[in-house]
């Protein structure tokens, strides 16, 4: 039995998720995804560590950009196989990705402007890093699969989908190889969800594998219970609007917008904040809202219990859903007290820019995160607490209330993650800590090895290990 294991990102950070195994003369993929945080984000520009036209398939764990963001350039630069996934994911990867490629190229034609208007000559030329026509080139070579059906992928190789309870779709992926009468199961968690969130189900726990790649984004923490989400969002909300300002929520399209609107909806049922306006600025979040309402059948009791009354969970009266630039520029002409949910998540692009360029420095108004901020982000560098912050070319400074809401992550923290593991028996042969910060892949590795003894080790970036 022969397996090489290749490390291609999420290594000792988060984003760039993309690994690659190698068994019986194929090459499979799992995630191929996009880097974020600022001081990787180079990266982006590499060539693949493998040529795109020796990988047989790919594996797609889930539909967030640092998990699928690549694609697109991996089937321009010759990638022909096919690509594996549940229904959903492959239902909103097809938004993130078409969005991702218009932004990439609208930023481009921006900073190009803006070079002119400055009169400086950069060292390379603004180009996009894919096209719309580059991410569209991928819809074809989607291929779904259902829960726990097992899907032939490569010679000898056949992968296994389970809820991971991350987001609408999203799969934490057993693969199965085959070689002279022996089989080996690699399991890679993909991002793991939370117990108990809204509108999902819960993570699948799994029983057998030999090999384990768990993710770490919160592996040195626990996250405050879910219970206090409410209080927190109604307190944020009520104390902005007795100031006058407006709550910008930079927040992910994908399930994050949808578990807010359900939040939400939940506080205005029991009239614990004011009927505001509310806004959904964001394309991307507005077609992914509709993905959701299509696949009620992934959906917890408590979402499909609300559908059966007649009320969907990601909707409530005096929600408006911006698609076009003029609806989006028309928001900041609203007199009083307005909730902006924008993207991106993280601040780096799109239309939650322009949003803090007229919030930020109005000591009313609240910027309002409510997920993970990786190193190197705007959304980061205003949560450390910048004086100051450059948005779009221009440097302002900060004087909105900055606040963060932790309990929304939809990443299993310490515990979580601890929980997740705890169904494999006997243990692994071993298991790699990725997707995390240093400290925290560090952190959880050392937990994983005093409280089970399992062979556990942090996995580096370009590392390539030989399973037996």
């Amino acid at each position: 039995m022969s397996i090489k294991l290749n490390f291609f990102g999420a290594a000792r950070n988060v984003t760039g998720s993309c690994y690659c195994v190698e068994a019986n003369g194929a090459r499979v993929f799992v995630d191929c995804g996009y880097y974020q945080e600022r001081e990787f984000k180079h990266r982006n520009w590499d060539p693949f560590p493998v040529p795109p036209s020796d990988v047989d398939a790919v594996l797609l764990t889930h539909a967030h950009l640092d998990h699928c963001g690549m694609l697109p350039k991996l089937v321009r630069e010759g990638f022909k196989g096919r690509i594996y996934c549940t229904k959903a994911t492959e239902d909103i990867a097809k938004i993130v990705l078409a969005d991702s490629a218009r932004i990439q190229v609208e930023d481009a034609k921006y900073k190009q402007r803006r070079h002119e208007r400055e009169g400086r000559t950069p060292p390379h030329p603004v180009v996009p890093l894919y096209t719309v026509e580059d991410a569209e080139a991928c819809f074809s070579l989607f291929s779904t699969s259902n829960y726990n059906g097992s899907t032939a992928v490569a010679d000898g190789m056949d992968a296994v989908f389970h809820d991971a309870g991350h987001i609408l779709g999203s799969s934490s992926v057993e693969l199965r190889v085959r070689n002279s009468g022996e089989v080996r199961t690699i399991v890679f968690s993909g991002d793991v969800g939370r117990w108990d969130s809204p509108i999902i189900r819960d993570p699948t726990i799994l029983n057998q594998a030999d090999y384990v790649l768990v993710e770490s984004t919160y592996g040195n923490r626990v996250h405050k219970t879910n219970d206090s989400i409410p209080d927190d969002l109604a307190r944020i909300v009520n104390e902005t609007r007795e100031a006058g300002g407006n709550i910008v929520i930079p927040s992910f399209a994908v399930e994050r917008t949808q578990e807010l609107l359900y939040r939400l909806s939940e506080l205005l049922n029991e009239d614990r904040i004011p009927h505001l306006m509310a806004f959904v600025d964001s394309p991307m979040a507005v077609r992914v809202t509709e993905v959701f309402q299509r696949h009620p059948e992934l959906f917890d009791e408590d979402a499909t219990e609300m559908i059966r009354e007649g009320q969907h969970p990601c909707d409530f009266p005096g929600l408006h859903m911006s698609r076009t630039v003029d609806e989006s520029k028309s928001i900041n002409h609203i007199n009083g007290t307005a909730l902006i949910i924008a993207g991106s998540g993280m601040c780096t692009g799109g239309r939650v820019k322009h949003h803090l360029v007229n919030n930020i420095t109005r000591e009313e108004s609240t910027v309002l995160f409510v997920g993970y901020q990786a190193r190197g982000t705007l959304g980061r560098i205003i949560l450390e607490g910048a004086e100051e912050v450059r948005i779009l070319g221009q440097t302002y400074p900060v004087r909105a209330r900055i606040d963060k809401i932790n309990g929304f992550s939809a990443h299993a923290d310490r515990d979580e993650l601890q929980k997740w593991l705890s169904g494999f028996e006997p243990a692994p042969r071993k298991v790699f800590v990725t997707h995390g910060e240093s400290e925290s892949a560090d952190a959880f590795a050392y937990l994983l090895r005093e409280n089970t003894g399992w062979d556990t080790t942090v996995a580096e970036y370009r590392q390539a290990v030989e399973l037996d």
